[in-house]
C-alpha cells in the first residue's frame, strides 16, 4: 500500500512538473506590437539629450533639421570596432557627404571623448555635427542596444531607415541612406 501511494504521489509531482515547463502559444494571445522595440514602434527620429564635449551645452536631438539623412551613432572611445568603423567612414566619406553624423557615448568621460574626437579628426569632416555624450543613456534603452558601434539611419524627413548594430563602412551606410 504504501509503495503505491508513494509511486501516485511521485508520479503526480512528475506529471505536474512536466506540464509546468510546457510553452504556451503566445502568439495567439499577443499583441504583435508589444513585440516590437522602442524604435520599430516609433520610427520617426526621437528627441532626447547629448552633452557636447565642452560639457556644458545641452544639444537635443529635435533639432536635427528635415532635409539630409541622418546617422547617429552609438559608440566608446576605446572600442575597437568603434574605432575601425569610423576609420571606415572617413575613409569614404565622400560617398557619405550628405549624411549628417551625431556621435554619442553613454558612459564614457569628456576626456575619452575629446581623445577619441582629436585622434580621429573629427573636425576636419563638416558633416560630423556633433560628438558628445547621452548622459541620459536614451539611446541605450530605445534602439535597445547590445553592440558599439551601433547607428541608428534615418531618412531625410527624420523617418528610421535601419539600425546598423556592429562595425560598417561608409558603404554599409550608403546603401541604406542615399
Amino acid at each position: 500500500m504504501r509503495k503505491t501511494i508513494l509511486i501516485v504521489v511521485l508520479f503526480s509531482a512528475l506529471a505536474n512538473t512536466g506540464y509546468a515547463q510546457q510553452k504556451t502559444n503566445t502568439a495567439d494571445t499577443q499583441d504583435p506590437a508589444d513585440t516590437l522595440k522602442p524604435y520599430q514602434k516609433y520610427p520617426t527620429l526621437p528627441a532626447f539629450n547629448i552633452r557636447l564635449m565642452d560639457s556644458v551645452t545641452i544639444f537635443n536631438t529635435y533639432n536635427i533639421p528635415e532635409g539630409n539623412p541622418t546617422a547617429i551613432m552609438l559608440f566608446s572611445p576605446e572600442c575597437k570596432h568603434c574605432k575601425r568603423t569610423i576609420k571606415a567612414l572617413i575613409k569614404g566619406m565622400d560617398s557619405i557627404k550628405n549624411i549628417q553624423f551625431y556621435l554619442v557615448t553613454g558612459f564614457h568621460d569628456f576626456a575619452a571623448i575629446r581623445a577619441f574626437y582629436e585622434e580621429h579628426h573629427l573636425a576636419d569632416y563638416k558633416n560630423i555635427k556633433v560628438v558628445g555624450r547621452d548622459y541620459e543613456f536614451f539611446f541605450l534603452t530605445f534602439y535597445q542596444a547590445k553592440f558599439v558601434p551601433d547607428i541608428a539611419l534615418y531618412d531625410e524627413h527624420k523617418k528610421l531607415v535601419k539600425l546598423i548594430e556592429g562595425e560598417t563602412t561608409a558603404s554599409g551606410v550608403h546603401k541604406y541612406v542615399h
